[in-house]
């Protein structure tokens, strides 16, 4: 990439990372493209789609996410599990109307997202497939099954109504999941 390429490229970038914490994942492309004072065409070059642009956008943060889940998988915590949720839906927060993006492009190899979303569900069934061995979580899910809760939990806590209710709402679905516990630590 030329230089002046790798400049528009970064300085889309932080354009699309304001635009979306003040808007959304709705935000507009060509918002985006006006904010940024690039045409469209040179947005589109760069992201050709809006899947593309968010890939882009979380990735550096999905990849700290998921070498935390490999650190969170070695270490001896038996709250690996309950840490990794928690840093999931701080994650969600981060990014509005992202997860709702995940959530379809889990299951579409023809997504920008599926690679990204593919690490995610793969550290989250390991981290459970772990604390199940272990005896501390219930035997009778699989990784779709808590990648389905930490995508719910993470578009609930998108809304602005539950938003200062998350922590409740990962205590209620970790208390759900993990077995012969006293209590979990919010």
């Amino acid at each position: 990439m030329r230089a002046d390429a790798r400049k528009n490229y970064s300085h889309i970038l932080t354009i699309a990372r304001e635009a979306v914490a003040e808007h959304g994942s709705d935000v507009s492309m060509r918002d985006i493209a006006r904010r940024a004072e690039v045409g469209l065409a040179t947005l589109l070059r760069h992201f050709p789609t809006r899947e593309a642009l968010f890939e882009a956008l979380v990735c550096t943060d999905l990849d700290a996410l998921t070498q935390r889940a490999d650190e969170l998988e070695r270490s001896n915590s038996p709250d690996a599990l309950l840490s990794w949720f928690r840093e999931w839906i701080a994650f969600a927060r981060g990014y509005r109307g992202v997860v709702t993006m995940m959530a379809g492009a889990h299951t579409n190899p023809d997504s920008a997202l599926y690679a990204s979303c593919a690490a995610v569900h793969s550290a989250s069934a390991r981290l459970l497939h772990r604390a199940q061995a272990e005896g501390t979580a219930r035997v009778d899910m699989n990784g779709d099954d808590l990648f389905a809760l930490m995508t719910a939990i993470g578009w609930a806590v998108d809304q602005p109504s539950f938003t200062p209710r998350a922590d409740h709402l990962v205590h209620l679905v970790m208390g759900a999941i993990l077995i012969n516990r006293i209590g979990i630590n919010t």
